[in-house]
């Protein structure tokens, strides 16, 4: 670890190099859960907040066909738009878990 302007940063080195973005709502618990793992794992990923209302979730629902959250987009492995906490944890786990 060193610092950068008084901040602790992690060295890039042990961080884990993914493509993965996470569309996600602030408040939802499915989306900590899988927040939890990928912070775990020491994985990086793109946050897409995602609004309150079901019908302004277009984008969400272009990239998994639904409007639920969390979905989890891993471009490394062809992972389009997989939606369901429980299904995103257990993939991460046995796509980067040691």
């Amino acid at each position: 670890m060193h610092a950068t302007g008084g901040l602790l940063a992690v060295d890039p080195q042990l961080r884990v190099m993914a493509n993965l973005e996470l569309y996600e709502l602030e408040g939802c618990p499915y989306c900590a859960k899988v927040i939890e793992k990928l912070d775990e794992l020491g994985l990086e990923y793109e946050s897409h907040m995602v609004p309150r209302s079901h019908s302004e979730r277009t984008e969400v629902e272009e990239v998994s066909g639904q409007t639920g959250v969390p979905v989890l987009v891993d471009h490394d492995n062809d992972v389009d738009g997989m939606p369901e906490s429980d299904d995103i944890v257990e993939y991460l786990e046995k796509q980067y878990g040691s």
